[in-house]
């Protein structure tokens, strides 16, 4: 929303001081992006902290440096993100992993992601949508493109606005559950 300056002589139209922390904001946040992570952030390394609440496991992951994806930490974040149900551990999307990053950087919450959800065998997936009609038919979590997390310290409000900020890939909202859904596919949101 612009307001009219009547102050100033010419009567310029400027924007108000809300809009313009949201511009700041957003230009930040587009800066951290996925699709600027591997070209223009100024960064060598891209870590994350990951809490699986079904299995117990954390890790702390160093999955990109100098200029490339580390093969080993992408194995174990694939572990950590494995399908808790039935053991199944599939590689997960490098840009998954960017986008939490970007995430993260953009919220200012240093600490570990709780992960919900991260792969899931597409035999987990049909029991799941069995008991609900909330689980999709084509789920990208059977694809290691998707993640359900939360992020203690930050408010979930605030953590779907800043994924939703991102327009990198799908955002989710959960708040009855504690959590956000993002993934890698096409920009949407529920």
């Amino acid at each position: 929303m612009r307001r009219k300056n009547d102050d100033h002589p010419s009567s310029i139209l400027i924007p108000s001081r809300r809009r313009f922390l949201q511009g700041c904001l957003a230009t930040g946040v587009a800066l951290v992006s996925p699709g600027l992570l591997a070209s223009r952030h100024p960064v060598s390394e891209r870590h994350l902290k990951l809490q699986n609440l079904h299995t117990g496991e954390s890790l702390r992951s160093t999955f990109w440096a100098d200029g490339e994806y580390l093969k080993d930490e992408l194995k174990a974040v694939a572990h950590v993100l494995r399908d808790h149900r039935s053991g199944d551990v599939h590689r997960m999307d490098p840009e998954l992993l960017d986008m939490l990053y970007a995430l993260q950087t953009s919220v200012g919450v240093k600490g570990a992601f709780h992960v919900i959800s991260g792969y899931r065998s597409p035999a987990t997936n049909d029991k799941l949508r069995a008991r609900s009609n909330g689980v999709a038919t084509r789920s990208l979590h059977t694809q290691g493109m998707a993640i359900d997390i939360r992020l203690p310290g930050c408010k979930l409000r605030h953590l779907h606005q800043a994924a939703l900020d991102l327009k990198a890939g799908g955002v989710g909202y959960y708040p009855k559950s504690d959590f956000i859904h993002i993934d890698t596919g096409r920009v949407r949101r529920w």
